[in-house]
């Protein structure tokens, strides 16, 4: 079986800055079987203006009518949160990953030595960001949610010339709307990624519901990233596109599933098949009486279970031969 898909527990703000909250979002990615459960990071002064508008998605719940400026600071993890949740994570036996959303909070990231770096659809053209995060030469993953496929080859390249090559990159295909609607998934969109740039690639997932993890997977996804809340009726704007934890759990397990049953891509029989195949197949029988000396045809040979005798695809070899012998009805013909 090929290496099995990176699974990203993505939980994000939905722990609308309450750690003992982050915390039960982490033991719920771990009890889901998730590889990574990932967080955000980011200075909300460095991240917004105080004139920036929230998106539609955003507008929800008890905090609608704050600015976007204003819903960051509540949802902003400080440096001794992620302490507490890379050492929870540790015990939990997960592993940390967060992704930063400016250049700052980048920098704090990498002083944590994480496995890899998480690239969110925003900075795909963030040249400065795209930069520093080359020069690192770290394993990658780049979302692509809102990005043409030339954004997408440029983000690529930059990354490259600044010193990571595209081997240690995975490219997400992305819808990012929360919820995506189905008609907006364009999972082959993926594929064609994976073909235009010679990257492994992945998918995260915003729709409702896990089918487009599991057929992304089908697919040829390394990665899949899908959204992880405790209950979906907590207020925050991402909420609504995640699972609860025991649908994650069914999410994995389908996953695993998938990845079990697209094997090898050799077509041979399994050793079960073989044991089932004599008693499914068909033989070459009489279908009546024959007596010694009568011409083998239509009219008393046909083909029954098991395939233990000869086999019907000799069929054209043994019409007009000559019977040697009396052979009852049923009985296997043999020549």
């Amino acid at each position: 079986m090929r290496n099995q898909t990176l699974i990203i527990a993505e939980a994000g703000v939905n722990h609308n800055g309450d750690l003992s909250l982050a915390k039960r979002l982490v033991a719920a990615a771990a009890n889901a079987g998730a590889d990574f459960v990932k967080f955000q990071t980011f200075n909300s002064e460095n991240l917004a203006t105080k004139y920036a508008q929230k998106a539609d998605y955003q507008r929800t719940g008890e905090f609608k009518n704050e600015s976007q400026l204003s819903m960051l600071k509540r949802v902003e993890l400080t440096t001794y949160m992620h302490e507490q949740l890379i050492d929870y994570c540790h015990s939990e036996q997960i592993k940390f990953l967060s992704t930063a959303f400016d250049l700052n909070s980048l920098i704090y990231l990498v002083t944590l030595n994480l496995d890899l770096l998480k690239i969110p659809s925003g900075e795909i053209t963030n040249l400065p960001y795209l930069t520093y995060v080359g020069r690192l030469n770290k394993r990658v993953i780049l979302s692509t949610g809102m990005a043409s496929l030339g954004e997408i080859e440029s983000a690529i390249e930059t990354l490259e010339k600044s010193g990571t090559p595209r081997s240690q990159v995975t490219v997400l295909h992305c819808s990012s709307e929360y919820p995506a609607p189905m008609k907006h998934v364009n999972l082959r969109a993926m594929v064609t990624i994976r073909d235009a740039f010679g990257v492994s690639v992945g998918y995260s997932d915003h729709t409702v519901g896990i089918e487009c993890s599991v057929a992304a997977v089908a697919l040829g996804a390394r990665v899949i990233e899908k959204h992880l809340t405790i209950d979906r009726g907590l207020p925050g704007p991402d909420q609504e596109a995640s699972l609860e934890p025991s649908e994650f759990q069914t999410m994995v397990t389908a996953i695993r599933n998938v990845e079990r049953a697209l094997g090898t891509g050799i077509k041979a029989p399994s050793q079960d098949e073989m044991k089932n195949r004599l008693l499914v197949r068909q033989s070459l029988v009489a279908l009546k009486k024959i007596i010694k000396g009568e011409k083998f045809s239509p009219e008393n040979v046909t083909t029954k279970r098991p395939g233990t005798g000869l086999s019907p695809m000799r069929w054209d070899e043994i019409m007009g031969r000559v019977a040697d012998r009396d052979f009852d009805k049923d009985e296997q013909i043999k020549i």
